[in-house]
């Protein structure tokens, strides 16, 4: 294998950069740089780190044939995890509540389960915050579902809140702490100890939960 068999290396020039960064993940190649940074300097940056680039990006395709698609699924609204069985059909995925049960297709399962996923948590997510608002008797604006990498929640100064939709593979009481901690930014709109007091009101365990968030990584496909 040689750099002409990896994929096209994204550039991204960044103004906070102060040096040049590869990063491998099973999907891209992503090389931040400086501003400024000139082609030459880039083109004897990426020659000095062949070798550990094909290194890198050969376990990164290993990883993948190694991991083994999840025949069920918990989501933290269910009592029971769902079953899934991969197929060869037209639809992306098709969900049988009644019977439990998710059939996926076999072109694409990674992309397609994560799809499901998604498509699950636009559904129930805003249902079960407008729920938990109620009960909390902290009111919000609209919800949005997305897919950020980096935050499980955020709340805006109208009071409209995002939510991660990855937040319905967790068990309900950590997806409950998220939403109770954007509910309470409605409140107080900002982490102070009034701010963490009203988190507390509302869930006694809430550091637990918290610590719960962080060190829970996703599932190999969710990243894929």
């Amino acid at each position: 294998m040689t750099l002409n068999d990896l994929p096209e290396i994204k550039i991204v020039r960044h103004a906070r950069a102060k040096r040049l960064r590869l990063r491998v993940d099973s999907a891209q190649i992503r090389l931040t740089v400086p501003l400024l940074c000139s082609k030459r300097k880039i083109q004897n940056f990426l020659d000095q780190a062949e070798e550990w680039l094909l290194k890198t990006w050969q376990q990164q395709a290993q990883n993948i044939q190694q991991q083994i698609l999840p025949n069920e699924l918990k989501l933290f609204n269910l009592g029971q995890p769902l079953q899934i069985a991969y197929q060869s059909q037209k639809n992306s995925f098709i969900y049988d509540e009644l019977r439990n049960q998710l059939l996926i297709s076999d072109r694409q399962p990674e992309q397609y389960l994560k799809n499901f996923v998604i498509a699950y948590a636009k559904h129930h997510l805003p249902l079960y915050l407008e729920q938990l608002s109620q009960q909390c008797q902290l009111d919000f604006g609209q919800c949005a579902i997305r897919q950020p990498k980096t935050r499980w929640g955020s709340c805006s100064a109208k009071h409209d809140i995002m939510l991660n939709s990855g937040l319905v593979l967790f068990p309900e009481k950590i997806t409950r702490y998220v939403c109770v901690h954007e509910l309470a930014h409605t409140k107080h709109f900002d982490h102070s100890p009034h701010f963490w007091a009203e988190v507390q009101k509302h869930d006694a365990n809430y550091q637990q939960h918290r610590k719960v968030l962080k060190s829970s990584p996703m599932p190999w496909w969710w990243n894929v």
